[in-house]
């Protein structure tokens, strides 16, 4: 029984740590439309890094869904996304879980997700709760998640962070995924990381002893 015990221990442990393999992993991207174009801060860059993660995933395997919320009323996808090929779901939910709930049921080997889209405060946050409490990891990349004020993503980003979610950002999440610089996809991948991420206002959100940001993991 010790045994079997350590062995608990030690798997959440390994759990704990949000270590991330594309065999594992699933990619979802919240309601990148049109209409949010002109009130959500740093729109055009945060649609750009989310585009990185989706051309990543495409050369790694890893699945990705594709959210909008009630497109009638806020338009569909922006092209710059890059998302053609995937059928976007809709939603009215400020969660993309309940939409997405037989994907997720239909992947039993899934233990990480990728979360990236708008709002922070709203779809995002409520989205990386609900995963949560299915007991899957979630990764938030944080330079491909904003809102229309800063105010609202900062205490958002410090609130996934105390429930358990990881703030990371784009480089970070594709260089955990592909692990070794042997990778077959490497040399691909390097082309995208070697292009600049642009700016989307996290430093001045991070910098300095933020206290959003003290001590607030588990």
């Amino acid at each position: 029984m010790t045994f079997t015990g350590g062995h608990t221990e030690m798997a959440a442990a390994r759990a704990s740590l949000g270590r991330i393999l594309p065999e594992s992993s699933i990619l979802f991207l919240c309601d990148l439309q049109e209409k949010f174009r002109p009130s959500v801060a740093f729109f055009p860059q945060i649609v750009s890094v989310a585009a990185r993660m989706l051309k990543v995933a495409r050369l790694l395997g890893v699945p990705a869904v594709l959210t909008e919320q009630y497109p009638q009323g806020l338009g569909p996808t922006v092209p710059e996304l890059g998302a053609q090929g995937l059928r976007p779901v809709s939603k009215t939910c400020f969660s993309m879980v309940p939409s997405l709930q037989q994907e997720l049921d239909s992947r039993p080997q899934l233990r990480s997700v990728l979360l990236c889209g708008i709002e922070t405060q709203v779809c995002i946050m409520n989205t990386a709760l609900d995963l949560l409490d299915r007991g899957l990891q979630v990764h938030v990349v944080v330079d491909a998640c904003s809102s229309r004020s800063q105010v609202d993503r900062l205490v958002a980003l410090a609130r996934m962070r105390q429930s358990g979610a990881f703030l990371s950002t784009s480089e970070s999440l594709i260089l955990q995924l592909v692990r070794d610089a042997a990778h077959p996809q490497f040399k691909e991948i390097q082309k995208i990381i070697k292009e600049p991420v642009p700016d989307s206002g996290l430093l001045g959100l991070f910098q300095g002893q933020n206290p959003l940001f003290m001590n607030s993991r588990p």
